[in-house]
């Protein structure tokens, strides 16, 4: 008699697991492919669009709207492929702590709001295209289709999770995962708790349970505005939808997919090393020269990347082992490079400038001004911290003035790539996102003249498209929880808070402070940005503070708790490439932390002074 699948149920489960395995890699290379291609489309557009109107005085109707559609459509695709990477921005710090018997529960509840978050997505864009008449005036195709993008990746990003525990050998947790997942979906409209509390006020306990609980954090968003509706939310599921995809429907974004795109290229191109090599040449000779020479690399390379995770791994990989060669303790090695690391998002191009500047419609060519001058003292703060905390290290031989003279002359393409986007854009040549663009054209011409492959050029654009992609999906995910804060005028309570204290600029300074010094403990940047910009910026401008220079003080304050447990992201990053663990690296950071503090310190000092 044959057997069966059922007498062998063991070896079924591997076959299976290796089937789901060999689905999934299939499934992510596809996804992967499609977005490089849909980023490399969306360059040549706006590519296009700024060689029409400088050379030939006209352009093309709808080149705009065309670009943010592809962004859409970039973030559909490529969002389900950070399901399981450090891009999903998972809080797993409190699930650690869980006795081993209870990880498996707290991963089909984390599972549970990606099933619900991902069903709002199909379901929700699927009601909005039956709804949603017309057509794009510019672009002539109907309006529904940008709905669609967002409806199609909800059902990516339940494909590409049940592959996953598949794979894992979690067939029955992840089916657990999908009944909780569509009861709540089904089961949330049917109920009304009738609470005199805020709605906003069980928006923010659900999504502090998804960040407890290690759900990706776009998703905690999305399920927590929609579990919200119980309580009286006075936004409905299409509405959270259309939010969503209002948020990320701006031009001003397409340039965070370039800046990645032109970091990446500039690493594989190799001239980035020509940065080392110059900053070496600098200040390679002083005390703790070659922990000078990371610092300064960090400052050159912060012109290019716009990216602090980017930088802090060129860093670990290319200073880690030369810094422990010369005499420096692992952790503190570490510790150094993730500390200049902080810089790359304060110095322009920054990202994070750019995330801000789409949340509060501040001046962007303002900011990126105002995060020189930032960078620059938090430069020189840590500057001096390494100096007094590294002891007695080999310096490097004095380089001549010809061998200066040559490092700086190999190093001609990088500072031309920063010359490109903050002189562009502060003197209004280009928009930031052309700027951006031009960029990784730039950096492009430095990759095949470098004789780069096609297969490395495709890596870069796919790791661009896909930490693009997750960071536009976060953005447009905090649309809805920012517009029921808006609602339940949380700015306005903060305002009140600010006046009992007596409205002065010291006393917004000093709450402002404190609470992204709390929240930064546990949201991403991007996040703190999204959510708490738009609530202090209107307490700063009436208490009488510049509003540029609050803005910068907010990512530099944000931008610090890169080094602080729980989250931490760029000791992580420096711990996943070097293998020291993030506990040593967590202690050694401390007298590069307080360096960063006391820019901040100085910062706030002069808001009010001046």
């Amino acid at each position: 008699m044959a057997a069966s699948p059922s007498d062998f149920p063991e070896q079924t489960a591997v076959r299976g697991d290796s089937l789901a395995a060999r689905v999934l890699k299939g499934v992510e290379s596809v996804l992967g492919t499609l977005a490089a291609l849909i980023l490399a489309v969306l360059l040549t557009v706006v590519l296009v669009s700024v060689c029409l109107r400088y050379f030939f005085n006209t352009g093309f109707i709808g080149a705009e709207d065309l670009g943010i559609w592809l962004h859409v459509a970039l973030i559909s695709i490529g969002a389900p492929l950070s399901l399981n990477s450090a891009l999903a921005m998972r809080l797993d710090v409190f699930v650690r702590l869980l006795p081993a018997r209870l990880l498996p529960a707290a991963a089909v509840l984390a599972d549970v709001f990606t099933v619900l978050a991902a069903m709002i997505l199909l379901f929700g864009g699927s009601e909005i295209m039956s709804m949603l008449g017309g057509v794009s005036p510019a672009l002539g195709v109907p309006e529904w289709i940008r709905f669609g993008f967002l409806g199609a990746g909800g059902v990516l990003i339940l494909v590409v999770l049940l592959l996953q525990r598949l794979t894992e050998g979690r067939a029955p947790l992840v089916l657990i995962s999908l009944v909780l997942g569509a009861a709540l979906y089904f089961g949330v409209p049917e109920i009304f708790i009738d609470s005199e509390l805020p709605p906003s006020l069980f928006l923010a306990l659900v999504a502090a349970l998804g960040l407890v609980l290690a759900a990706p954090l776009a998703h905690a968003f999305l399920a927590a505005a929609y579990v919200a509706i119980a309580f009286g939310s006075s936004l409905p599921e299409p509405a959270i939808v259309s939010s969503t995809v209002s948020g990320m429907s701006k031009f001003l974004l397409l340039a965070i997919p370039f800046f990645l795109l032109a970091g990446g290229l500039l690493t594989s191109s190799g001239v980035a090393n020509q940065l080392v090599r110059f900053a070496a040449s600098m200040v390679g000779h002083r005390r703790a020269g070659l922990a000078q020479t990371t610092l300064l690399t960090s400052v050159l390379f912060s012109g290019a990347s716009g990216s602090s995770v980017a930088n802090a791994a060129f860093g670990a990989s290319t200073f880690q082992p030369e810094l422990v060669k010369h005499g420096y303790p692992p952790a503190q090695a570490g510790a150094i490079i993730a500390a200049t690391s902080v810089l790359d998002n304060v110095i322009p191009p920054s990202i994070a400038f750019l995330i801000l500047a789409t949340a509060t419609n501040l001046s962007v060519g303002s900011l990126l001004v105002g995060g020189f001058f930032a960078g620059g003292l938090m430069a020189i703060c840590l500057a001096v911290a390494i100096h007094l905390s590294v002891r007695e290290q080999v310096a490097l031989p004095r380089a001549s003035a010809r061998e200066r003279w040559q490092a700086a002359i190999s190093a001609i393409p990088a500072f031309g790539l920063g010359i490109i986007v903050v002189v562009g854009i502060r003197i209004g040549i280009v928009t930031t996102t052309e700027a951006a663009a031009l960029a990784a054209l730039y950096t492009i011409i430095l990759a095949v003249w470098g004789k780069v492959g096609a297969g490395s050029l495709l890596a870069s654009f796919r790791q661009a498209a896909t930490e693009s992609a997750a960071i536009g999906l976060l953005i447009g995910t905090a649309g809805p929880f920012a517009f029921l804060l808006a609602v339940d005028d949380v700015s306005g309570l903060v305002s009140e808070f600010v006046t009992i204290l007596g409205g002065s600029a010291l006393a917004v300074l000093i709450l402002s402070n404190v609470i992204l010094l709390v929240v930064g403990l546990v949201l991403d940047i991007g996040a703190a940005i999204l959510l708490f910009g738009p609530i202090l910026l209107p307490a700063a401008v009436a208490a009488g503070i510049d509003p540029i220079h609050f803005g910068v003080i907010i990512v530099v304050n944000l931008m610090i708790h890169g080094l602080t447990p729980p989250l931490g992201m760029l000791i992580f990053v420096v711990s996943g490439v070097t293998r020291i663990p993030a506990t040593a690296l967590f202690k050694a950071v401390v007298p590069y932390l307080l360096a960063l503090l006391v820019s901040l310190a100085i910062l706030c000092a002069w808001a009010i002074i001046f």
